[in-house]
C-alpha cells in the first residue's frame, strides 16, 4: 500500500479527496484496481487510458447492465470508445459512492440512461433502458404493446411539461420521490 500512496503522491490524493466524494482509502483502491489493469510497461506511465473491455472485466461492472453506457459517460477520450484514465476511473467511482448526492447521482444517472446522448430520455432511450433492465431474451422481452404501454406510462408519471421526453428537471422530479435510489446507485470496490 506504501507503493500505491507513494505513486500517487500526497498532494495529489489530497486534491483527489477534494474533488471526490471518495476517502483516501477509497482513492488508494482505486488506484491500485486501476494499475492492476494496465499492462506491464503502462503502469508507470502517466495518463495511461484502459479501454473500456478491460474496464468492464471489473466484477463490479461486469454484471451491470448499463456497464458499456457507464464508461461511455464517464471516458473523457476524443475517439468516444469509452476508455478511462485513472481520473476518469475516480469520477464514475465518486458518482456512485455512497456519500454522493442525490443531484450528483440522478444527473449521472440520466446522462446514463440518455443512450443517445441527446439531452433527453425519449421512447428510444426509455425502451432500451427497459430493455437493459428486463434482458433482451426471448423470455424477457416484452412484447411491442407491453413495451407501448410501459413507455406511455413513464411519460404519463413523469413527462410534466406534455412534450413527448423527459429533461433532466424531470428526471430529478421523479427520482426525488424515490427512495431506495440513491442507496441502490452504487458501485464499491
Amino acid at each position: 500500500m506504501g507503493t500505491t500512496a507513494s505513486q500517487l503522491g500526497k498532494d495529489l490524493l489530497s486534491e483527489y479527496q477534494e474533488l471526490t466524494f471518495l476517502t483516501k482509502q477509497e482513492i488508494l483502491l482505486a488506484h491500485r484496481r486501476f494499475t492492476e489493469l494496465l499492462d506491464g510497461g503502462e503502469k508507470n506511465q502517466p495518463n495511461q487510458r484502459i479501454p473500456m473491455e478491460k474496464i468492464l472485466t471489473l466484477p463490479e461492472l461486469k454484471s451491470n447492465p448499463f456497464n458499456s453506457r457507464i464508461c461511455h459517460v464517464f471516458s473523457t477520450s476524443e475517439d468516444k470508445d469509452g476508455s478511462l484514465t485513472f481520473e476518469d476511473f475516480l469520477d464514475l467511482l465518486s458518482a456512485f459512492s455512497d456519500s454522493a448526492t442525490l443531484e450528483i447521482k440522478s444527473h449521472y444517472a440520466f446522462r446514463i440512461f440518455d443512450f443517445d446522448d441527446d439531452g433527453t430520455l425519449d421512447s428510444g432511450d426509455l425502451e432500451k433502458l427497459v430493455n437493459c433492465l428486463t434482458g433482451e431474451t426471448e423470455d424477457t422481452r416484452l412484447t411491442s404493446e407491453e413495451m407501448r404501454q410501459l413507455i406511455n406510462n413513464i411519460l404519463e408519471e413523469s413527462d410534466i411539461d406534455k412534450d413527448g421526453t423527459v429533461n433532466l428537471s424531470e428526471f430529478q422530479h421523479v427520482i426525488s420521490r424515490s427512495p431506495d435510489f440513491v442507496s441502490s446507485f452504487k458501485i464499491v470496490l
